[in-house]
């Protein structure tokens, strides 16, 4: 089954082309909401509750590619993190008026496995993963984030220069021991 045909599927409510879109895509969406809320059942949870809003929402979606398909699952997925995050009161991050992305070295994370660089967000404060994940990961830009969060930009910016020399920092640790 193509993407299109999965799409125009669901838009009739077919269970199969259902199962096809969820299936295919579920995996992916279950790593992102993980990167976002650190524990499985959670992560399970808002997974699902952001399937039944993409097929309860079907009918505002217009193919073009199956890359579109998964931008807005991501999309949603992402919503469905941020409102979980702001629920419970664990995306607390203090607003900066003035910050500059400070330079850091990259290359740390183009040695590191995708399986070494998810356990290291994970354990980073909430704040931090949350502002790298929309930044580095799903390449939303500042002001992006900043609209999202209800923060500044420069806070948006001191977050991720925090969590890129957390990374940094834990990386070079690693390596001495």
């Amino acid at each position: 089954m193509t993407g299109q045909k999965a799409i125009e599927g669901c838009t009739r409510q077919d269970r199969i082309c259902q199962k096809y879109i969820f299936d295919r895509w579920s995996e992916g969406m279950l790593m992102l909401c993980m990167r976002y809320v650190k524990n499985l059942p959670d992560a399970e949870e808002l997974m699902l509750n952001g399937f039944y809003a993409f097929f309860r929402n079907i009918d505002r979606f217009v193919y073009s590619t199956d890359s579109s398909i998964t931008a807005w699952i991501r999309q949603i997925m992402v919503n469905e993190c941020l409102m979980f995050l702001r629920k419970k009161g664990a995306l607390k991050i203090v607003e900066e008026r003035y910050a500059e992305e400070k330079a850091t070295d990259e290359t740390y994370t183009s040695k590191m496995s995708t399986d070494e660089l998810f356990r290291m967000i994970l354990s980073m404060p909430a704040g931090y993963s949350t502002v790298f994940n929309l930044y580095v990961v799903e390449g939303y830009t500042h002001k992006e984030i900043a609209a999202m969060l209800k923060i500044s930009e420069g806070t948006s910016k001191s977050q991720l220069s925090k969590a890129r020399s957390m990374l940094q920092t834990v990386v070079e640790k690693s390596r001495k021991e």
